[in-house]
């Protein structure tokens, strides 16, 4: 009987070294996320250089818009961290690029954009299953071939992820690249509901690309006895987006692994990101999202997003997709990499400025209710009535009412330790770079 007490005895201050150890651990690691609490790295599937040069290509080349004058790149440009730098774009009806970008009076657009050109960091990443800021397409296994868009199966034929058949939606819009009714062969047809038919969308774009001989020899040498087909068209883009902004390389990423060390500033606003300020909840992982869809009482700017058969401004976000009344005003947790370099901010662009945006998450219903469209950046658009929903007390409250965030009581000084965070978040890659020339001789967007 004493040798067990003696046991128990050893066996009970064990566990209180173990407790105390524990205790310490905690302690210490409290204020720090570790990249076990990230989850598993990112993962990110090996390249095909020859594809990823194929996309590069067509990323950058007109060819793919209705009247060849628009590229993936025009509202997707490396000099703006792959977004615009204006609060709602420009797209057919306008000559330039970013902030330059002005309506031609030749052709002048139906609308803006209805939506703020999001940042394409990191969507390669295997994590990365929903698109668009409302995650209308997205990868879902009760879906024909594991993908749910707008269009139905018909938008998921050929495509190899979620991430190719976003690629391809812009061009088949008329106010992004496809342009306005009878302008050209490709928007008469989306106008008619025809795509992948005959003498649809899909097929004009394809035999155009097919008969540039640089294309067709490239495609011929990745894909040897296939024909170019819309689907393969946005499989290159895909590979060329996930090799190009792969962002993974960070101040953030090297503390996570052990190789660096924050200054003291940074660190603060790290541990004020996830711990006071509650930032982490929504913006987890290694990414900063949790990839899922929140109402936080962003301000409604521009033409909203409707049918073209509805008369309104309002945006409502993932209900359009789900139909369910939480989803209301909801929109998806963007990614923060490269947060410093990709604004405007919101799904309609409403916070030009970082620290705008960070400031509204502190209280969103005042910050709403206070908004001021000198927040926002617009280009010229005479006749825009961008203010319809900001001014319409019924329509603000509505937003109010959706919101799910609490106010957080910040300092200045804890407002800009978290920029400073924000900033370690900050990684550039760009490895290819844009093209000199594109194969279609067309002008590129430099």
């Amino acid at each position: 009987m004493g040798l067990t007490r003696k046991l128990k005895a050893y066996m009970t201050l064990d566990r209180q070294r173990l407790g105390i150890a524990a205790i310490l651990i905690a302690v210490c690691t409290a204020s720090s996320a570790t990249a076990q609490d990230l989850g598993p790295p990112p993962q990110f599937d090996a390249p095909d250089m020859d594809r990823v040069r194929l996309g590069q290509l067509l990323f950058y080349d007109p060819i793919l818009s209705g009247n060849r004058n628009i590229s993936c790149a025009t509202c997707h440009h490396p000099r703006f961290g792959t977004s615009d730098a204006v609060s709602l774009a420009i797209g057919e009806g306008g000559t330039g690029l970013g902030p330059d970008r002005r309506i031609d009076p030749r052709n002048p657009p139906e609308q803006r954009i209805p939506r703020n050109a999001p940042g394409l960091w990191n969507l390669g990443a295997t994590e990365f299953k929903h698109f668009f800021h409302d995650g209308r397409l997205e990868e879902d296994p009760s879906q024909p071939r594991g993908i749910r868009t707008p269009l139905g199966a018909e938008m998921t034929a050929g495509f190899q992820s979620p991430l190719a058949a976003q690629a391809m939606f812009p061009v088949l819009s008329p106010d992004e690249m496809a342009g306005h009714y009878s302008e050209n062969d490709v928007s008469r047809a989306v106008r008619l509901g025809l795509l992948s038919q005959e003498g649809g969308a899909w097929g004009i774009i394809a035999s155009r690309v097919s008969a540039v001989p640089e294309y067709a020899r490239a495609f011929e040498a990745v894909a040897p006895g296939q024909s170019i087909t819309f689907a393969a068209i946005g499989n290159m883009i895909a590979d060329f987006i996930a090799f190009e902004w792969r962002a993974d390389n960070s101040l953030f990423d090297r503390v996570m692994r052990g190789d660096a060390q924050f200054p003291p500033q940074t660190q603060q606003g790290h541990d004020l990101f996830y711990g006071k300020a509650g930032c982490g909840r929504c913006h987890s992982g290694w990414f900063q999202t949790d990839h899922a869809f929140h109402a936080i009482a962003m301000p409604q700017i521009g033409p909203g997003k409707s049918a073209r058969f509805e008369d309104h401004a309002r945006d409502d976000g993932r209900l359009r997709v789900t139909g369910a009344q939480v989803d209301m005003f909801a929109f998806r947790t963007p990614s923060l990499r490269n947060v410093t370099l990709t604004a405007p901010y919101g799904h309609s662009g409403a916070y030009a400025h970082l620290e705008d945006v960070v400031r509204h998450h502190l209280n969103p219903v005042s910050a709403l209710q206070a908004y001021d469209m000198s927040m926002a950046t617009l280009p010229g658009f005479p006749g825009a009535n961008d203010t319809r929903i900001v001014s319409d007390p019924a329509a603000v409250a509505e937003i109010a009412a959706a919101n799910v965030l609490n106010p957080v009581d910040l300092t200045d000084v804890e407002v800009a330790a978290i920029l400073a965070f924000l900033q370690a978040l900050e990684d550039p890659a760009e490895r290819l770079g844009v093209p000199a020339t594109v194969p279609s001789g067309l002008p590129v967007d430099r």
